[in-house]
């Protein structure tokens, strides 16, 4: 590796980063940690071929210090982590695999919790969970909350209306042209949200599967080539694949006045928010309206009453829309990017309640 690691870890604010190789399966996984300030770190788990170990490991590294702000600002008691699986999801999948990475969380005992993302499904952490007591978000019939892309999909709509409010002055989206980069489990969802309010929808993917599945159900969607997105005259863009797609080379070719889409990491340096400040594009920052699965899964660990828990996920979901709401009037009247209000929430969130767990309290 080229990277040097404990520097990194230091720049970054990092408390642990575990690698783990199982030879058995071949698995390569690692588990980044980032902040437990405000609890137990939760994030999940991400399986991506990619090209370099460095590559895998700057990718865990920005998604769990993504996690930490999430879990501040969407007022959880949790930090932020995130693992991840090195191999195709198409090919390398299999339950020992899974099960292999498991054990490998169980040896953190209850540091990490993690669950689904990009690339894995319920199914693989039924196989993980026969080996490991801190998985979340596993299937409802398996005594999991079930499908965390259901409620990423509705807060990102409802930050997508907030962002609407904001920019054009009305929360309502009808007539709206949107360009949802990447229809898989979150996407497709936020498609369906759009349509029923009359959305002018434009799609992109890598797999022509999910194109298919958004096309049967609505003839009428626009597809265009993934690289092209960039370039649709749009009210609003919302990436909802990988990250680190807001950078020197895309934000020139934006014709949007909204970014607002489910995608984490989407800035590929912090810069990029000043970036898109200056040019007058309102950016949702994405750990906040992305928040809806954290939501779901810290629910699922908090509280045992999963009898009251669609209630309660539904009610924090939708208060992405003013905490949304919050960060563009600030923003507004301070001038600065909504990338950085967002951070000083989470941050000053994160300083005061580590303060006060200076007090001794006996448990």
């Amino acid at each position: 590796m080229n990277i040097d690691i404990f520097k990194e870890m230091e720049k970054g604010g990092f408390e642990q980063i575990i690698f783990n190789y199982d030879k058995t399966t071949g698995l390569k996984a690692i588990i980044a940690i980032h902040d437990t300030t405000l609890g137990p770190a939760l994030g999940g788990c991400r399986m991506w071929p990619y090209e370099t170990e460095d590559e895998a490991l700057l990718d865990a590294m920005r998604l769990a210090t993504g996690m930490t702000y999430k879990c501040a600002v969407s007022d959880s008691n949790f930090g932020g982590g995130k693992s991840v699986i090195i191999g195709d999801p198409n090919k390398d999948k299999s339950e020992a695999l899974f099960r292999a990475f498991g054990r490998f969380v169980q040896t953190l005992g209850g540091r990490y919790y993690t669950g689904t993302d990009l690339g894995t499904t319920g199914k693989d952490f039924v196989y993980a969970s026969r080996e490991s007591d801190y998985l979340v978000g596993l299937p409802e019939e398996f005594g999991g909350s079930g499908n965390t892309a259901l409620p990423t999909a509705y807060g990102v709509y409802k930050g997508i209306k907030a962002a609407a409010k904001a920019a054009f002055g009305c929360a309502s989206l009808k007539g709206r042209k949107v360009a949802v980069q990447g229809v898989g489990k979150v996407g497709q969802a936020l498609v369906d949200y759009l349509k029923e309010e009359d959305v002018q929808v434009v799609i992109c993917d890598i797999s022509e599967d999910n194109i298919n599945k958004v096309k049967e159900k609505y003839p009428d969607v626009e597809v265009v080539d993934p690289e092209k997105i960039y370039d649709v005259e749009c009210d609003i863009f919302s990436p909802c694949a990988r990250g680190g797609i807001i950078n020197d080379d895309t934000i020139p070719r934006l014709k949007c006045k909204i970014i607002a889409g489910s995608a984490n990491n989407q800035l590929l340096e912090p810069k990029h928010g000043e970036m898109l400040h200056e040019r007058g594009i309102l950016y949702a920052p994405d750990y906040v309206i992305n928040a809806g699965g954290l939501i779901q899964v810290a629910d699922e660990l908090e509280f045992k009453d999963a009898g009251k828990r669609s209630e309660r996920v539904l009610m924090k979901t939708e208060a992405i829309y003013d905490i949304l709401l919050k960060i563009f009037t600030r923003s507004k009247e301070e001038n600065i990017p909504t990338s950085r209000v967002a951070d000083r929430l989470a941050e000053e969130r994160i300083e005061v309640i580590g303060k006060l767990k200076t007090n001794y309290v006996k448990r």
